[in-house]
């Protein structure tokens, strides 16, 4: 499974580019995208509807301000939706953060903290983990190398057994 990685605007990429650097630290396969729920609405309702015959297993979204991509996102799919608050604005991320947890019952986003990408791509980790035993060790190891404080490893090649 791969997981998509959504921002709304070109100017998030570099928040949410932990987030790829984790997934692909556990050779999971990201696609990211510039999609905007306020400027293109109908393209990230078509994005979310498809999302899981696409092959996605979770998507990550991170957007500022208003935040709405995350909710809007959820709103289309049951897949997983993890949510980015992104700080920005005169509110420095705090109006992302609400907008990003404040869901209505029955259409849940997953929030990180404000600019928290490089643990969204943790958390899509332990969400494909539940199915995926070779993503379920990755991670047993990736746990026990962060706790001595060791430093993230260079990513997972396809010729890479473990």
């Amino acid at each position: 499974m791969k997981v998509a990685v959504l921002m709304g605007s070109a100017s998030d990429r570099a928040k949410m580019t932990p987030a790829l650097e984790v997934l692909a630290e556990f050779g999971i396969e990201a696609d990211e995208h510039v999609i905007s729920a306020h400027r293109s609405p109908e393209l990230v309702a078509s994005f979310a509807a498809g999302a899981r015959e696409a092959g996605y297993g979770a998507v990550i979204c991170g957007a500022g301000m208003a935040a709405h991509l995350a909710g809007a996102v959820a709103a289309r799919t049951t897949l997983p939706v993890i949510g980015v608050p992104l700080s920005g604005g005169t509110l420095a991320g705090l109006d992302a953060l609400y907008s990003t947890v404040q869901m209505p019952r029955g259409v849940p986003v997953a929030t990180v903290a404000i600019d928290g990408a490089a643990n969204a791509g943790v958390l899509a980790v332990e969400i494909l983990a539940v199915h995926d035993p070779l993503v379920a060790e990755r991670l047993a190891a990736y746990r026990a190398r962060i706790s001595t404080g060791a430093p993230m490893r260079e990513p997972y090649s396809a010729q890479d057994p473990s």
